[in-house]
């Protein structure tokens, strides 16, 4: 093993604890960030250029037609192939938190859909499920499974945020274990079973999960409800007849009393556990050979690298495997640095160079933990620790491609990022979310004066719930500076009526009323 620092040149501060590393036809991707997206990458995704010793980072695209990935951390995330030995295949991402430190249930799909020169654009797509749909959590894993033909994913562990129904003032946001349960997602048709078994009787998190050919290894993990790191080892394996699945459960000896370590693959049998903590307080610098062959698993401990002092005596430290054997480390940087928040970052390459030579071919393997970063809970614990992905591609130290930051495209006058009226105050550098339905960029409305033009409903004075309105209603709306017009549109416009002659009442005819004298003296002149 060799082990080699490296200088991080741009966008260094988005690599915090909680991250993830997708690999795509041999390039690194990064995935995760803590915060909101940079305009300068509004995907959330970044190409890891790693070269002569020097990390930079290149903002991904996504195609028109995806959804919004948000960057989620501590997510579990794994390849899934066609089979076992397809070239061809796509991630998984299943829950994780979101910025607003939320935990998501949600479950993407994301694709290399073209790749033209430097530039690699893909596609994320959301899957809806149905049946027994595993709640929200992180720390947690998945894996593909291959059994007669078919394949499913299977979820287990993790952890989650106490029932809204049991949830007090002073523990509002507390975690707890999720149930033990085995999930079997079936992605073709679109539904998840849950399997309750007696060999898991406690919640695991940050524990490590290796999956191959119809059977998944379980290994290590913390426990919130019993505050252990347990040596457990089980064996899941999982049989796809043309019925119902079959799960068993088989607890195995020779486990490893660990948690949130990295897993990453050697060659097609043999795999290396690196890192990981055995108390809270307590780092694991210890490295085991982990080696699958004939439906057993065999661990050995292996020589492990010359750690460097700051490896050795800081509290925390977190990385995810990068493939092809390699190992990206970060540690807390010192507070004495120019840039707050700034991380040290190591490749440990568990590979000799010969083996670096051979094109080895990989199964689908993947294993997930996820990593919390110090400030959102006490020193030392799981939520703290690795973020770990243990996937089959390589990553080449030796692309040719190089970053130009002037590649970038300045989105500072355009989309989002604009001067929609005098009054504007949206500022691209200090920008917060204002409405709870914004993600990564600023809620904006269209004016249906002339052509059109986008403002921010912010800087309109517009409430999330009327903005909600207008957005849902096929209905013209104008800014405050066309106000005027939205008033002269929506005025009916008057109507000349035809003058027609009022009808004259009737009058009542007024009856006279006679004196007795004069009654008299009618009746006199009546009669002579």
């Amino acid at each position: 093993m060799s082990l080699q620092m490296v200088s991080t040149v741009s966008n260094s501060s988005l690599l915090q604890p909680g991250f993830s590393l997708l690999n795509f036809d041999g390039h690194v991707f990064f995935f995760g960030q803590k915060g909101w997206p940079k305009r300068s990458c509004p995907t959330g995704v970044f190409l890891l250029d790693i070269k002569q010793n020097e990390l930079k980072m290149k903002p991904a695209f996504f195609s028109k037609d995806s959804c919004y990935l948000p960057p989620l951390r501590y997510p579990a995330l794994c390849t899934l192939r066609s089979d076992a030995r397809a070239d061809e295949y796509q991630y998984i991402i299943h829950g994780g938190k979101t910025p607003n430190n939320d935990l998501s249930d949600k479950i993407y799909f994301m694709s290399l859909v073209s790749k033209t020169g430097k530039k690699m654009t893909f596609e994320c797509i959301e899957k809806d499920l149905g049946g027994d749909v595993p709640e929200a959590r992180y720390g947690h894993t998945i894996n593909v499974v291959h059994s007669r033909g078919k394949s499913v994913s299977v979820l287990f562990g993790g952890r989650s945020y106490t029932p809204l129904a049991q949830r007090t003032t002073e523990k509002w946001n507390s975690v707890v274990d999720c149930l033990p349960c085995v999930f079997l997602i079936d992605f073709e048709f679109g539904c998840c079973t849950s399997y309750i078994l007696p060999e898991l009787q406690d919640g695991l998190s940050f524990h490590v999960s290796i999956a191959r050919d119809d059977t998944i290894y379980i290994l290590g993990g913390h426990s919130l409800q019993n505050n252990t790191r347990a040596p457990n080892l089980y064996k899941l394996k999982i049989d796809l007849p043309l019925g119902s699945p079959a799960v068993t459960c088989t607890i195995l000896p020779g486990g490893i009393s660990v948690s949130s370590a990295i897993v990453t693959q050697i060659s097609d049998t043999e795999f290396v556990l690196v890192g990981g903590y055995h108390s809270d307080n307590q780092k694991r610098l210890v490295c085991n050979t982990i080696v699958l062959e004939d439906s057993k698993i065999e661990i050995v401990e292996s020589v492990s690298p010359e750690w460097t002092p700051d490896i050795k005596h800081c509290r925390t430290w977190f990385g995810c495997d990068m493939g092809k054997g390699s190992v990206l480390l970060g540690i807390p940087g010192a507070n004495k640095q120019l840039i707050p928040d700034a991380n040290y970052f190591y490749i440990l390459r568990c590979k000799g160079a010969e083996d670096d030579k051979e094109e080895e071919s990989i199964t689908q393997i993947c294993s997930q933990t996820s990593s919390e970063d110090p400030g959102d809970s006490t020193p030392f614990e799981d939520s703290e620790e690795f973020c770990f992905s243990s996937e089959a591609n390589s990553f080449d130290v030796d692309d040719a491609d190089t970053y130009n930051e002037d590649d970038e495209e300045d989105e500072s006058e355009t989309g989002y990022w604009i001067t929609c009226c005098a009054s504007c105050n949206i500022d691209i550098n200090t920008w917060v979310p204002f409405y709870s339905t914004e993600l990564n960029k600023p809620a904006m409305i269209l004016c249906s004066s002339g052509a059109g033009h986008w403002v921010h409903a912010q800087c309109m004075d517009l409430s999330e719930t009327m903005l909600l309105r207008l957005s849902e209603a096929n209905v013209k709306y104008f800014c405050n500076k066309h106000i005027d017009l939205n008033k002269g549109l929506q005025t009916p416009q008057k109507v000349v009526c035809l003058k027609k002659p009022p009808m004259k009442p009737l009058r009542r005819k007024k009856t006279m009323k006679l004196s007795m004298s004069t009654k008299k003296s009618f009746l006199r002149r009546l009669f002579e």
